[in-house]
């Protein structure tokens, strides 16, 4: 298609004709083309020509065109990478300081510009700054590389470049741009992988691409990056994969710019369902709401991932073939490790060129020797290529062979850096070939807040974690976990076991019961015996229990510690399951661990440490308990107040109030009612869980009970930005009530401020002195993100016959003051909550509430089969308002 030019349109539209009018036009004109299949390459090239055609007329309507001034574009525009909302970067380039009459008629140009619709990013430049600046700025001598030449002195067509030249040697150039790349990658978390990627900026995306040219372009003094294929720098082949790439994240660019009308590179939530469909993914009948999304997104990451292969290719081969011979202090150390490898400057190299096509068990036997040898950094340049290429010879017959299947277990049995280890086989295309089940799951997001990278990357960052257990940096974050991993007999299980734990995931089934059947295969090819196997096959299919226990039950309650144990059988299954959960739930999203999370998962290891040692078929004594956890108590209590007082508060309180509760829980609470002389009023008490979760805050109220307590107690938790997590609501005979709440501050101030400390205990005593009055419910801003996510609601209500409590389960979105709401309908209801936990995973909560009516009797069925339903539709009309919310 061919599009309207600058001076066409001028001619055709005399009188009304303006340059911004016609770019409002033509860009009409490459909407449709794009629209209509023409190539994005095309539509990008045009948009830049067109630009540069705009400001030629400006230049010379500001009569600049005889003022031995040069017109540069520099940056994307230089490279004339132009997106509908793309900055035009320009440099206004002269031999000498400009004179008055040259200033004023550049400040003409520049304000024409802004006049005309331009976004410019200016600067004015002679040789002389332009030498200084460049010289402490390598952004600036970035920008010079690529600097083009729009209108001006053709003389000065080539300083920009022999300027870098004067001033960055090749080896301070390319130390400064890996600098610079190393801190790029650090701002995201050096993976490729995260769930809100920026195409731009993140390892693997444009800029990755555009190292590479500007590197080569330093050196080789190309324009182009394909004029690099002759020159032996990089292969047809990778450059098919680059430009493949580059096509798809402009494409990517276009409809981010065009969603957002401006220039956004970040693949955003609010954006990534739109560009699916742009790209026409869709849903197939019978699969997840969130399919497309997830489809397209694991093409955009596996793009990502052969980026950043290449650009660390490339660039180690630019530094290996050009750098490091040129340095004068360079010289080559090279140890032999065998015929077919040497260790060449502390990475690893192949004897010769076909040692991959003659031995293709030295695909595996590089990383076996990597494993072993901790002084190999890396891998050599040339050998990489090699490798890559050679990678994708591997098929059923290599797999098959047992000295393939003998390294590769050696490499997971020998290796002290498994992490750093497997994440280059996977890099560089061996892992997924060689186990095709974790190629199926390489690029694989899942479309929520709570797992925060890929599935293979999750999976990577797992086996990380649990080498982390061993260094006694980790250990001080992770006392008992890692006290517990040193302890495991065979690590290489637990290691095969976190392979493969989500190694199902994205198939049609349980991703546990699946997982588990691909290691049995695993194992028994591999020579595992038949009891490592099963133990593996055991933690896969249970990799779950241990979170969701600790996230969704009452872990003080005997029973609930007593059915883990019983699955847990040994502390064998105890100590490697519990250290597989917490690395796991670390490598998920580690924002989402905290002390309190962990002080809830070393109780329940604990708890069930005991109850296995004591033995799983050993039945409770509830008695007991309940004496042992009286006479504790009371022993802190006797020394400030007479048994005789501790005991009439004790009375008013029932059984499962001293079974559950934690002795110096209930020895805290006593001592407080005891002391509260104002019976009337609110007692209200503040302090830090336990020693072992910092982060969280316990808040024990003590009041005269009302039917809406609960509803505005965390109604005003809410307001002070406090998340409950957990809350245990115990009624005295006397209709006081005792409740004791466990609260995340978002702020992380509550513990250190006493000021704030004094506002939440007010706040809570104003509205509990008034709690006859319902909550005004604040709505608090719903966040970006969740306005994208459509969770299903769900309630179910059953009976717990050893309680005679009903259990009430709520998965829902997470939304501002969610359980005041949902306290809200429990009051009307006419229902008192004796516990609930409250579990966060990210757009999603899920919360348990065990409830009564206000009698201490039940719902009868139909009672609870009514209020499911109402509980459900109140979710589902909250779920719609925040869907349909305007941002």
């Amino acid at each position: 298609m061919k599009f309207t030019s600058l001076s066409d349109y001028l001619a055709s539209h005399e009188g009304h004709a303006s340059i911004q009018k016609w770019h409002q036009h033509i860009e009409q004109q490459f909407d449709t083309s794009f629209e209509n299949g023409n190539s994005i390459r095309h539509i990008i090239l045009a948009r830049s020509n067109a630009t540069d055609e705009s400001l030629r007329l400006l230049w010379k309507k500001a009569g600049l065109e005889d003022s031995e001034i040069c017109l540069f574009a520099v940056g994307g525009y230089g490279r004339q990478e132009m997106l509908p909302y793309s900055d035009v970067d320009i440099m206004l380039f002269s031999e000498f300081e400009l004179n008055t009459t040259q200033e004023q008629a550049v400040s003409q140009f520049i304000a024409s510009l802004w006049d005309t619709g331009f976004k410019p990013g200016v600067s004015v430049r002679t040789v002389q700054s332009c030498m200084e600046q460049a010289s402490q700025d390598i952004t600036i001598a970035t920008s010079l590389i690529e600097s083009r030449l729009i209108i001006g002195d053709e003389r000065l067509s080539r300083w920009p470049r022999q300027i870098v030249n004067q001033a960055w040697t090749d080896r301070a150039f390319f130390d400064a741009k890996m600098q610079e790349q190393k801190k790029r990658y650090s701002q995201h978390n050096f993976t490729e992988s995260n769930l809100e990627p920026d195409i731009k900026n993140a390892p693997g995306g444009i800029r990755d691409m555009n190292q590479i040219a500007w590197v080569a372009k330093r050196h080789f003094r190309v324009g182009r990056i394909y004029d690099l294929v002759h020159l032996g720098f990089i292969s047809e082949f990778e450059l098919k994969i680059l430009e493949a790439a580059e096509t798809f994240y402009w494409e990517i660019r276009h409809h981010l710019h065009r969603l957002t009308k401006r220039d956004e590179n970040r693949l955003l939530f609010d954006y990534q369902r739109d560009i699916a469909s742009k790209f026409g993914y869709n849903t197939p009948k019978g699969q997840s709401a969130n399919y497309a999304v997830e489809q397209f997104m694991r093409r955009y990451y596996r793009k990502a991932q052969q980026v950043a292969t290449l650009n660390e290719v490339l660039l180690a081969f630019f530094n290996q073939s050009v750098i490091e011979p040129r340095s004068t202090d360079y010289a080559k150390q090279v140890t032999v490790l065998n015929e077919r490898f040497t260790i060449t400057d502390h990475k690893i190299a192949v004897q010769h060129h076909r040692v991959f096509s003659e031995n293709p068990s030295a695909i595996l036997e590089i990383f076996y020797l990597i494993a072993i040898h901790p002084e190999i950094k890396g891998i050599r340049a040339r050998t990489l290529r090699l490798l890559v290429l050679a990678a994708k010879n591997i098929d059923e017959n290599f797999r098959q062979q047992p000295k393939h299947q003998h390294l590769f277990l050696k490499i997971i049995q020998s290796s002290k850096r498994l992490y750093e280890t497997l994440s280059h086989m996977r890099r560089y295309g061996i892992l997924g070939k060689y186990l095709p089940a974790f190629g199926q799951i390489m690029g694989l997001m899942q479309y929520d807040l709570f797992h925060i990278y890929t599935v293979d990357q999750h999976t990577l960052f797992l086996i990380r974690n649990l080498e982390r257990f061993k260094e006694p940096e980790f250990a001080k974050d992770f006392p008992v976990v890692s006290s517990v991993y040193q302890r495991l007999k065979k690590r290489d299980i637990i290691m095969i076991a976190a392979l493969f734990h989500d190694i199902a995931k994205g198939r049609n089934g349980d991703h546990c019961i699946l997982g588990a059947q691909d290691a049995r295969e695993f194992c028994q090819l591999h020579g595992i015996s038949p009891e490592d196997t099963d133990l593996i096959a055991w933690l896969i299919e249970n990799h779950l229990l241990i979170s969701l226990t600790a996230q969704k039950k009452d872990i003080s309650d005997p029973d609930v510690i007593q059915e883990v144990a019983s699955k847990l059988k040994d502390m064998d299954h105890l100590d490697y399951l519990y250290t597989l959960t917490v690395a796991d739930i670390n490598a998920t999203n580690p924002k989402l661990w905290n002390t309190w999370r962990a002080s809830l998962m070393r109780q329940l290891y604990t708890q069930t440490r005991e109850v296995i040692r004591k033995g799983i078929d050993q039945p409770v004594d509830y008695q007991m308990l309940i004496e042992d956890t009286k006479f504790y108590a009371s022993e802190r209590l006797v020394q400030n107040f007479s048994l005789q007082r501790v005991e009439e508060v004790w009375q008013e309180l029932g059984d499962e109030y001293f079974l559950k509760e934690s002795v110096d829980d209930i020895a805290w609470c006593t001592h407080a009612i005891l002391e509260h002389e104002a019976s009337n009023q609110p007692l209200i008490k503040l302090r830090a869980h336990r020693k072992t979760a910092q982060d969280a805050v316990q808040i024990f109220i003590y009041t005269q009970d009302k039917p809406n307590l609960f509803a505005t107690t965390v109604a005003v938790l809410d307001r002070m930005n406090l998340d409950v997590q957990d809350a245990r609501i115990i009624t005295s005979k006397t209709d006081f009530s005792l409740d004791s709440y466990i609260v995340l501050d978002r702020f992380g101030t509550l513990l250190n401020e006493p000021q704030r400390q004094e506002m939440v205990i007010k706040a809570l005593f104003d509205a509990l002195s008034h709690v006859d009055e319902y909550p005004n419910l604040m709505q608090r801003r719903i966040p970006r993100q969740l306005r994208h996510f459509n969770i299903e609601n769900t309630v179910t209500i059953r009976l717990d016959e050893s309680l005679k409590q009903h259990k009430i389960e709520i998965s829902t979105l997470d939304q501002p003051g969610l359980l005041a709401k949902i306290g809200g309908l429990f009051m009307m209801q006419g229902l008192d909550i004796h516990f609930a936990k409250i579990a966060t995973l990210g757009e999603k909560v899920e919360d348990l509430f065990y409830v009564t009516k206000k009698n201490g009797g039940m719902m009868s069925n139909d009672e609870s089969e009514h209020f499911a339903f109402q509980l459900k539709s109140a979710l589902d009309e909250a779920s719609n308002q925040i869907t349909n919310s305007t941002p």
